[in-house]
């Protein structure tokens, strides 16, 4: 296994976990309260998503595009 192999496979397991704890975040009894008044979720949840899909897709690009 490749040095990008093993990096890829990090990364999609990062952006998998930080995806599942925006997911959580955003049920919460407080976000929800938030996102019904403002209509979007607050700053860090946001940032889980953003961060957690960037670093899944860069996994997922890793693994596809060996070199």
């Amino acid at each position: 296994m490749s040095v990008n192999q093993i990096l890829g496979l990090v990364l999609l397991a990062v952006g998998i976990i930080l995806l599942y704890f925006g997911y959580q975040a955003s049920q919460s009894v407080g976000e929800q309260v938030v996102e019904g008044l403002t209509g979007r979720f607050t700053d860090s949840t946001t940032w889980y998503f953003v961060l957690g899909g960037a670093a899944a897709v860069g996994g997922v690009a890793l693994l596809a595009f060996r070199r």
